[in-house]
């Protein structure tokens, strides 16, 4: 796991100008096959909680999940990581509001659409509708934040607001917080529970 960290140290240092050769000696190394291309930490998070609970160990085969850092981005890592340049096979998600800057970008780097998975809004929208929100409220209680949401929720800007939206809201307001409940939420989902572009994802690897 710990050289899966140093890969995708090194490739974030590429795509931010860096040398390239690094980042490719690793990927033999490692036995690199495929790259799974994702947002955020949250999501990273997400997908490698999805994977053990199933009992897949993505390094053994040759996966490696890289949080690019928003979907802007996702041309030059599809370009670094795809076949204009290391020739790795790309998997990804993202959200149907950032779903514009995938097409260009997979285009521009000569990578098929097929394997990129479509979350309506973000994954945090799609953990809570498929947990419900009773279930993600007793997660957050679980996880020790149940002050902290009690104080959100008096909050003004939130009177009124449909349940789901809150709690979308809440797992973005401290810094490490949808990071922590992308691997939380997932780890409390029912086996039939797992929402499509997540379950789509895993199968595709």
């Amino acid at each position: 796991m710990a050289d899966m960290r140093v890969f995708r140290d090194t490739v974030s240092r590429w795509a931010a100008g860096g040398p390239g050769e690094p980042a490719s000696d690793l990927a033999v190394r490692l036995g690199l096959r495929t790259a799974v291309l994702v947002e955020g930490l949250s999501d990273l998070a997400a997908v490698e909680a999805l994977a053990a609970r199933r009992g897949r160990d993505l390094a053994a085969e040759g996966v490696c999940v890289v949080a690019m850092g928003g979907a802007m981005s996702i041309g030059r890592y599809a370009g670094l990581l795809g076949p204009p340049g290391l020739g790795l096979r790309l998997r990804g998600l993202c959200d149907v509001g950032e779903q514009r800057f995938y097409d260009r970008g997979l285009k521009r780097a000569g990578v098929p659409h097929e394997g990129f998975f479509v979350c309506v809004a973000d994954l945090e929208d799609e953990l809570i509708r498929a947990l419900g929100t009773a279930r993600v409220e007793e997660a957050i209680g679980a996880g020790g934040d149940l002050r902290a949401w009690q104080t959100f929720l008096s909050q003004p800007a939130q009177q009124g607001r449909p349940r789901q939206q809150q709690l979308r809201r809440f797992l973005g307001t401290k810094k490490g917080r949808k990071i922590r409940y992308g691997r939380l939420l997932v780890e409390t989902l029912a086996p039939g529970q797992v929402p499509g572009p997540l379950e789509g994802l895993l199968a595709s690897l």
